[in-house]
């Protein structure tokens, strides 16, 4: 196909622009890069490059928006409880174990289901398990609510319970698609951004349920509106993903990477994963922190009740950690994406996390201490939250040619089996005291001493930023690969490499 036609081709009337333009793609991009911008003869090139990118541009617009969401909206739906556990369990006469279960089940649903996400996000694509993962989120919103519906039912726990494992299975599908997300839909120099807007997408859900929880539920009759405004933004999302998201992959590769895919199979994958010493490393470290980023962000309105601190208080200390988080991770990113320093970035914020939840678990057993706390869990969110997304890229990084979704989904499935045991660990070393004048927890017993919990928490923080510093080395596997790529094609369309192909001989 020469020049005009592939011209031609790509700029006539299509019946169906976007089918037309991804069955037309590969033929209009191996013109231009191997023979119209090789040659320097730019001819039509120029116009479709620009078709091309706006394209793109609108695709990613609604891509971002719709996974965006529902990210917001799970991770909404995951804490919408543990700010006002207490609460919570004094209304419904359980104890405040029982309550954390109700988000301890997306860590424990995440384990097994885990797997079955990551194959759906290498094999059938982003949109199904977007798709998938805004329904079984709606559902579950709406299966929360029925105990309030109808007052004959005698076991409200099963309902809440059943309604919160619907929404952990829905969690799986969305909270490992960042990482592929930016790999098909951006170029090289955008990804670090991308991934965290993904991640962030997430710890943003967290930040209003930790301030919308306490300030709808003032008292215990307040309990189902709170349920029923939270239907509200998994309703939305599911309307986005249902009817804005209609692809996979992008209408053209954004970067080397993206247009010359060499991910693994499946199982092929897993085993390259598992003879990878310094993806093991990786993921044993950042799923801990993961661990105990979840276990913090789960009990830190029972850790502060017990010295006088209110639910509102509480709330706001979850608020500062995810805000300053979200602006560290946004000013990181940026730097990373311009100086590809994934390593370095990544272990200098494990180690300044651990000093500062050294602070945490001194503190938080004082009385008075608001600014003190409030500082604490804002640099918390500063140092942990924001080396999040650049973590993910350094997985997809040291474990190319892995899928993404395979290499950055095994990490969160670890970290969630390691958030189980970091909370159940945490909870069973707590010591329940005669309750303290100071004490504002409402569940009508008398308040844990988290005193042990929190220094091991701090301790095991300080293990895994320790062993990642020591152990942990890797080259970029994919930037090297594209690097590869992208100098292979400049050779090979360069004016110099045509006029030194071998040509036959002329014939007398």
């Amino acid at each position: 196909m020469d020049k005009d036609e592939v011209t031609a081709s790509f700029l006539r009337p299509p019946e169906s622009p976007e089918s037309d333009l991804l069955t037309r793609f590969p033929a209009v991009v191996e013109h231009c890069l191997f023979q119209g911008f090789g040659n320097g003869q730019t001819g039509s090139c120029p116009q479709i490059a620009d078709i091309l990118l706006r394209g793109a541009d609108k695709s990613r617009v609604k891509t971002k928006q719709a996974g965006w969401t529902v990210s917001f909206s799970s991770s909404e739906l995951w804490l919408s409880f543990a700010p006002v556990a207490d609460t919570i369990a004094h209304h419904f006469f359980l104890s405040t174990k029982q309550i954390n279960w109700l988000s301890l089940i997306y860590l424990v649903a995440s384990i097994p289901s885990g797997v079955v996400a990551i194959w759906v996000l290498d094999s059938v694509g982003l949109r199904w398990a977007t798709v998938v993962c805004a329904w079984l989120n709606f559902a579950g919103s709406v299966f929360r609510t029925l105990p309030f519906l109808f007052i004959e039912i005698q076991d409200p726990f099963a309902f809440l319970m059943a309604g919160q494992s619907l929404c952990a299975l829905a969690q799986t599908l969305v909270i490992f698609s960042p990482a592929k997300l930016a790999a098909l839909w951006f170029p090289e120099h955008q990804r670090a951004t991308a991934n965290m807007i993904g991640t962030m997408s997430n710890p943003l859900g967290i930040l209003v349920a930790n301030l919308l929880s306490p300030a709808l539920v003032k008292k215990e009759k307040d309990i189902p509106m709170m349920l029923g405004i939270y239907i509200i933004p998994a309703g939305l999302a599911c309307l986005l993903a249902t009817a804005c998201l209609w692809e996979s992959v992008p209408p053209s590769p954004p970067s080397a990477g993206a247009a010359h895919s060499t991910s693994e199979k499946f199982l092929d994958g897993l085993k390259l994963l598992l003879r990878n010493r310094a993806y093991i490393i990786l993921a044993v470290c950042f799923g801990g922190g993961i661990g105990i980023f979840s276990s913090f962000s789960v009990l830190l309105e029972q850790v502060l009740c017990v010295k006088g601190y209110s639910n509102e208080f509480a709330g706001l200390c979850g608020a500062l950690f995810i805000v300053f988080g979200v602006l560290g991770a946004l000013v990181l990113s940026l730097y990373v994406d311009r100086t590809k320093q994934f390593t370095e970035a990544v272990k200098i914020g494990f180690c300044l996390t651990s000093i500062v939840f050294v602070a945490f678990a001194l503190v938080s057993q004082l009385q008075g201490q608001t600014l003190a706390l409030a500082a604490i869990c804002s640099l918390l969110g500063l140092f942990g939250f924001s080396v999040a997304p650049i973590a993910m890229e350094l997985v997809v990084e040291c474990s190319f040619p892995v899928g993404e979704g395979a290499a950055a989904g095994l990490v969160i499935v670890l970290g969630q089996a390691e958030g189980v045991l970091i909370m159940v660990l945490l909870t069973a070393l707590t010591v329940r005291r005669a309750e303290p004048s100071v004490s504002t927890c409402q569940d009508g017993q008398g308040p844990l001493d988290w005193t042990v919990s929190m220094l091991l928490m701090a301790c095991l923080c300080t293990l895994f930023s320790c062993f990642l510093v020591v152990f942990f080395h890797t080259r970029y596997r994919r930037l090297q690969a594209e690097a590869h790529m992208s100098h292979s094609i400049q050779e090979d369309t360069s004016p110099e490499a045509v006029d030194h192909e071998p040509r036959p001989a002329a014939t007398p």
